[in-house]
């Protein structure tokens, strides 16, 4: 298999994020990143190259233009309206506020364009950005010309930003990118299957009212777990779309036997719908040991999954978004992909 991988991701390093009341460090940080990169190599999983530089048309097809020529703009505005640290935001319009014109004042249009204080900036943030983006649609034309299957090594991930909003360490979602993509270039039907602890919120409302690329997502009980006001399993789909969102929300403390009879639910779903391509939201905080998720799958489950998905006989694209247990991303991140590349 092969991974495009891209070193441009280091720009965004040492940001700052606000959990339960405390400014920290960002567990979204650089290393996630390296220790992957390390496991594809220790395990020969194939060859591994830069992305190519792409424009943002594939992004403008999932994200309003407002948003997405706000992004590069924040760190200038943050550092000219004279400010340091990381730019985050800390006021949002909510109900019986307005919402609907984007603020002249940085501090308000990070709100804006947001629905937490995980997404913050730092110098080299759109830098990254840029380059995570690049490095889904490089390994999405690889799948469109003929490879069973490539991996997207992509940081920052994606799967929390929406048509108009970021959040969850997510900018542009690099996943629904490529799968809009994908579905311009030839491929049709696609599925987005996200099995991240954390409900891909982004990815369902950008493609909620849509009929040709389904929606599947297995995760934490939204009542009970970040990001909250998404992912109930009441979520089906509207208009166009009716039928082709599923979520499958799960109760803390989820072992592998529970997970793996939604992922097998999942998987039926998904073979009815028939795409031509799945494209995988690869994040493993489902795993025991990660500081900020409540499932308990271990090591040995994640080749499982590969395989799974490999049975679906399809060609995937695996697009890299959560887990922040470093010590074992690798281990389990490229577990998934020889778990494929072994079925």
């Amino acid at each position: 298999m092969k991974t495009i991988f891209s070193t441009r991701h280091e720009g965004h390093s040492g940001q700052m994020e606000l959990v339960a009341g405390k400014i920290v460090p960002g567990f979204e940080k650089p290393v996630r990143a390296r220790y992957i990169r390390e496991r594809v190599d220790q395990v020969r999983l194939g060859p591994v190259s830069e992305p190519d530089e792409h424009p943002l048309d594939a992004a403008r097809r999932v994200h309003r233009d407002d948003y997405l020529d706000f992004l590069p703009t924040v760190w200038p505005r943050w550092t000219e309206s004279g400010h340091g640290g990381s730019a985050m935001p800390f006021a949002w319009p909510t109900r019986g506020l307005r919402g609907d014109v984007p603020p002249k004042a940085i501090e308000a249009a990070l709100g804006f364009y947001s629905f937490d204080a995980g997404a913050s900036f730092v110098e080299g943030t759109w830098e990254a950005i840029k380059s995570s983006y690049d490095t889904a649609l490089t390994a999405a034309r690889l799948v469109r010309d003929g490879e069973r299957s490539a991996f997207a090594l992509c940081r920052p991930p994606g799967h929390h930003a929406g048509s108009h909003f970021m959040g969850g360490y997510c900018y542009i979602n690099n996943a629904a990118a490529a799968a809009q993509w994908l579905s311009d270039n030839g491929a049709g039907r696609v599925t987005i299957l996200d099995i991240d602890y954390h409900h891909g919120n982004g990815t369902q409302e950008i493609f909620y009212s849509r009929g040709d690329i389904q929606v599947i997502n297995l995760h934490a009980d939204p009542l009970m777990e970040y990001p909250f006001y998404l992912g109930h399993a009441d979520e089906t789909g509207s208009g166009a779309g009716e039928g082709a969102n599923h979520n499958y929300p799960l109760p803390f403390g989820t072992g592998w036997a529970e997970w793996s009879m939604a992922l097998e639910d999942a998987c039926a779903r998904l073979a009815r719908f028939s795409p031509e391509v799945v494209v995988v939201s690869l994040g493993v905080d489902t795993f025991e040991k990660d500081p900020i998720s409540r499932f308990r799958l271990t090591s040995g489950d994640y080749p499982l999954i590969g395989r799974r998905i490999a049975a679906l006989n399809r060609a995937t694209l695996f697009v890299m978004e959560g887990g922040y247990a470093v010590e074992e991303i690798g281990i389990n991140a490229v577990g998934v992909l020889t778990g494929f590349e072994d079925a």
